[in-house]
């Protein structure tokens, strides 16, 4: 055989790229960013379609971004697009109480000053990131974007990861990297299974605009039917994650405008004034959901699709971006030393990192929900109690407000604002 159809079957053998990952929210495109950076080629296959993606329109939902995950949005060329975008969150008061009848007297309040490294995080509507996200993919090189295309069956190989898509086009790579959410297609495939309850909860999502200033205050009021934020936007806006029994919920979602907004003002109190809906309200269903495995041969799980938490402390994102950062330094690192980045042995070394981490993480906020959301006198007591003493003490309240911004544990360098 000559050299030239040589040549020819062996760029036939190559896969089309180095990475392949399904699912273009967030944690897929930041991910696809800080390897391309390294100069690993990035393929991103998402559902939806490019211009439902890129859509313009407030729809209510928004992030609650730790200062390690900005720090990482920077590292990869993305944050000076929606710095000017970004509520700081100055402060956090969490209190416990019932609806109609006000917070407890005890209660924490971090304010602001406290961390030296600057604010505790930032608020961020999901339309200024999304579109910064794609954007930065749009213009870097080594990475191509497949929209409305859903996978129907992938097959692992020794040497390949390949997903066959809707339209009956084939696409492979060294490593296949599910980001596809809490149903990860990417996991059922590759036969990992999931650990996970029901909370008997739904969330209520909105946004509403308000008379009075929220001063970059995030508020979380507990109450015995759920946990109810109340997150800072630019101006006089906050975002709402509201949780409450299912049956409630669907009746709350049922009313008018009007009726929503009474009932969430019996709940809010008058500290922020007349308050108006902006945007759309939504609704999602409660769980914990923890994939048995983070890793497989050629295959690894990020974010929702590793682990899909309840939002009661706003972790969800925040968890998926230290996924990011702890799989990319992995993949870039043993690209660098000359390993099959796809390896097993590879993957298990992003898995040692985050499984612990994130596991503990959501079984804690789990802990939390289940301590918080009941009426029960002698847990109300503990509690209440429990509060005021850490916010009694000040090395304990510093623990809470770096762990709340993302600053403890093993960080990623992408976390910790650093080049891989």
């Amino acid at each position: 055989m000559d050299n030239p159809a040589r040549a020819a079957i062996l760029r036939g053998m190559e896969p089309d790229s180095d990475i392949l990952i399904i699912g273009g929210g967030l944690n897929g495109p930041a991910l696809a960013l800080a390897l391309a950076q390294s100069g690993l080629s990035v393929t991103v296959v998402d559902a939806l379609p490019q211009a439902k993606r890129t859509d313009d329109q407030f729809d209510g939902r928004a992030y609650a971004l730790a200062l390690a995950s900005q720090r990482l949005l920077k590292a990869i060329g993305v944050w000076g697009a929606v710095a000017d975008l970004a509520q700081p969150i100055l402060g956090v008061r969490a209190s416990d109480g019932r609806v109609g009848q006000g917070p407890s007297p005890f209660f924490l309040d971090f304010a602001n000053g406290e961390l030296e490294e600057g604010p505790m995080g930032f608020m961020l509507e999901d339309r200024h990131l999304r579109r910064a996200v794609l954007a930065a993919m749009d213009a870097a090189p080594g990475i191509t974007q497949l929209s409305g295309e859903a996978v129907v069956a992938q097959e692992i190989t020794p040497s390949r990861a390949t997903v066959t898509l809707a339209s009956g086009k084939t696409v492979s790579a060294r490593v296949l990297i599910g980001c596809d959410g809490r149903t990860s297609g990417t996991a059922q495939r590759a036969g990992i299974g999931r650990t996970g309850w029901g909370y008997g909860q739904t969330a209520l999502v909105c946004a509403v605009a308000h008379e009075l200033p929220h001063d970059g205050i995030a508020q979380q009021f507990f109450t015995p039917a759920g946990p109810l934020a109340i997150l800072p936007l630019k101006g006089n806006r906050s975002a709402i994650v509201w949780s409450e029994r299912e049956a409630t919920a669907k009746a709350i979602q049922a009313l008018d405008d009007d009726g929503y907004l009474a009932a969430l003002h019996e709940r809010v109190g008058d500290y922020l004034g007349t308050l108006s809906l902006e945007g759309k309200r939504f609704t999602y269903p409660l769980n914990l959901t923890l994939a048995n495995a983070f890793v497989a041969p050629r295959l690894a799980l990020v974010g929702d699709a590793a682990h899909g938490v309840h939002p009661i402390a706003g972790q969800g994102l925040n968890l998926g971006l230290r996924d990011v950062g702890a799989l990319a330094e992995v993949l870039i690192e043993a690209h660098r030393r000359g390993e099959d980045i796809g390896a097993l042995d590879v993957l298990e070394r992003y898995q040692r990192w985050r499984r612990f981490d994130s596991t503990a993480l959501a079984l804690g906020m789990d802990t939390v929900n289940r301590l918080f959301s009941n009426d029960n006198p002698i847990l109300r007591i503990g509690r209440d109690l429990g509060m005021g003493l850490v916010n009694s003490l000040p090395g304990l309240r510093r623990r809470f407000i770096r762990e709340a911004a993302g600053l403890t544990g093993d960080l990623p360098k992408l976390l910790q604002g650093r080049p891989i």
